[in-house]
């Protein structure tokens, strides 16, 4: 099916029509998919993990994973894409066409220096023309904002932004027509996401480049991008202008996405999120994608697929229902947000953990043999309160992990005291064995990462049980691992899968239920949703606040969104450069932040909701 949205920005660069990406086996994973793009647009496509963001993008340029095949029609500025050779992929992708991944770490070679990442992608006249290629490494690197002298310098003596800007010269070394940025900001703070932003919209506004913006922040969405296309289960569900859909969405995923975002200006008292799993593109082949989670589902909409069709002028969306329940969905996005409440009043109990002028330096050797000192804590003090929450805030860099990984003695600071209650744990080496077991069972951390928190070769009930081995006090394992999948959300059968058989959600979960088998007085959270979609990012952020409610446990909330933060903590600590240098009542600090980092940092922090206008106050 055509696309029917025009743009208005320059002439057509970009028509996809009916593509589909289907497996050796016979199995889809993105069904009739169409879009176009001018030149000098942005589109954004939006989506949880699943609904065939990327590989629609990697169709684009010929690089779906092995075992993958694109069907349909695709070209690009006249030239045919799908069914090209790949000798002719080839001469499009980085010339004309240029993609931005996700980590900047892992895109780039650890061997190679930053200007080495940015010569090899540049024209070969130019590369080979010693002269010429290393005054356009330095004019790449100053585009991107990038002191030539970085030049020099390896992706890991750089900072998270610092590799993304180095990704982002190398991608443009040729000059494409078209930037395709997938995820490009996920696993950056807020400071460096908005300043990563900003670049982007700034080199593309410069150069007149068509983008497409694959994201599953919608927020971020808002704020850069002319159109939005929403993915759901390999299909498209709606597309429209960015600046309409976010005041008044008109597909029910499109707003339960935008209702799982928490809200960046008031505490709500129930996080809300979209239930169940994004189902197979086959598994909903012939009934509305989406009417499983769907609660104004009825029977027609499992009749039959729903075609992408036009509904108001610019706009298209696949709900056939949409002309009976659209005030209904503008009503409920507009409660979203008029639904600010008081946050519950703080705990008044003893400390649990103090910090006090906790002080640590790192000292590395460089490439010509000199040693170099980084300061992550200068002189740290902070207090936990038995049953408080207390968030960690600041940019890449700041001292937050070091914070964890001191109060856990995973890192040893240089000097200053760290306590857990009566325990000094400032080095957990001179601790003895029945201190050292009191302190593991009164402090317990869920990570970042729950791909790489448990153990793939153990099932979930195994490992649930070594903690409860650990523990010593559990009479029925069997059925402790039950009660603690069940306090988390997850069926007592999940005791027998695997890891690899869970969604990233439903891993976290997982890793919280391991970590709260210890029943611990205090859990540390190190960005536990960073990784997640919007709808699981909701669904374990209210499961913690339950857990924290039941259990009376305090909590160190580690995070670099300023909205996830107002939502689980009673109590702001924002780091600069390892430094404390302000602290205070949530509200207090995020709605009148007296240093002028904490002003940056809310400044920053993108702020678009559903049933607000764009630009409203």
């Amino acid at each position: 099916m055509t696309d029917v949205l025009e743009g208005a920005m320059g002439e057509r660069l970009l028509r996809i029509e009916d593509l589909t990406v289907s497996s050796r086996t016979g199995g889809t994973l993105v069904r009739e998919v169409s879009l176009q793009l001018d030149q000098g647009q942005t589109l954004g496509i939006v989506g949880e993990s699943g609904s065939g963001k990327s590989l629609t993008a990697r169709s684009i340029v010929g690089l779906l994973p092995s075992g993958l095949r694109a069907t349909g029609e695709a070209s690009f500025s006249g030239t045919r894409l799908i069914g090209a050779s790949e000798r002719e992929l080839r001469a499009i992708r980085g010339s004309r066409i240029s993609l931005l991944l996700q980590d900047p770490f892992t895109m780039l070679n650890p061997l190679q220096t930053a200007g080495a990442h940015v010569g090899e992608s540049l024209a070969r006249d130019v590369r080979l023309d010693r002269h010429r290629r290393g005054n356009e490494i330095r004019r790449r690197l100053l585009e991107v904002g990038i002191e030539p002298d970085v030049a020099d310098r390896y992706p890991f003596q750089l900072s998270g932004g610092m590799r993304q800007r180095v990704a982002l010269a190398a991608a443009l070394a040729r000059d494409p027509q078209l930037l395709i940025a997938d995820e490009p900001t996920t696993a950056l703070d807020v400071t460096t996401q908005d300043e990563v932003l900003r670049l982007l919209k700034d080199v593309q506004e410069r150069r007149g480049m068509a983008l497409i913006l694959i994201t599953h922040d919608l927020r971020i969405a808002f704020s850069v991008c002319d159109r939005i296309q929403v993915m759901y289960a390999g299909s498209v569900v709606e597309q429209a202008p960015g600046d309409v859909l976010v005041s008044e969405p008109m597909h029910p995923y499109s707003l339960g996405l935008a209702l799982s975002e928490p809200p960046t200006g008031h505490y709500v008292e129930e996080l809300r999120s979209i239930p169940g799993n994004v189902p197979s593109a086959d598994a909903v082949a012939d009934v509305c994608a989406f009417a499983s989670r769907c609660e104004w589902v009825r029977d027609p909409c499992l009749a039959a697929r729903p075609p992408l069709v036009p509904v108001v002028p610019g706009r298209t969306s696949s709900c056939i229902r949409i002309t009976e329940i659209r005030n209904e969905l503008h009503d409920t996005a507009v409660r979203f947000e008029q639904q600010a409440s008081t946050p519950p009043t703080p705990p008044s109990g003893m400390p649990i953990a103090r910090l006090t002028d906790v002080c640590k330096a790192y000292r590395t050797a460089s490439l010509v043999g000199r040693t170099r000192t980084a300061v992550a804590l200068d002189r740290v003090s902070l207090e936990i309160t038995s049953g408080e929450s207390v968030g960690l805030v600041g940019e890449t860099g700041s001292g937050k992990t070091t914070i964890a990984r001191s109060i856990l003695g995973l890192t040893t600071p240089d000097s200053g005291r760290i306590e857990i209650g009566d325990i000094d744990v400032s080095n957990y080496r001179r601790l003895n064995s029945a201190d050292r077991r009191r302190v593991r069972k009164r402090v317990q951390v869920v990570f970042q990462d729950p791909y790489a928190s448990l153990n793939p070769a153990l099932t979930i009930g195994n490992a649930l049980r070594e903690v409860l081995d650990a523990r010593g006090d559990v009479s029925d394992p069997t059925e402790e691992v039950a009660t603690l999948l069940t306090q988390v959300g997850l069926p007592a059968s999940y005791a027998t899968r695997r890891p690899a058989a869970l969604s990233g959600g439903e891993r976290q979960r997982v890793a919280i239920a391991r970590a709260i088998a210890m029943r611990p007085e205090l859990l540390i959270c190190d960005e536990p949703v960073a990784a997640l979609d919007v709808s699981a990012q909701a669904q374990v952020l209210e499961l913690l606040r339950a857990l924290r409610l039941r259990y009376g446990m305090s909590m160190l909330f580690i995070t670099h969104d300023l909205a996830v933060v107002r939502q689980m903590a009673d109590r702001v600590v924002v780091l600069y450069h390892g430094e404390v240098v302000e602290t205070g009542q949530t509200a207090q600090v995020l709605d009148a932040p007296q240093h002028p980092y904490t002003r940056r940092l809310t400044a920053a922090a993108p702020q678009s909701q559903p049933g607000r206008k764009t630009g409203s106050p």
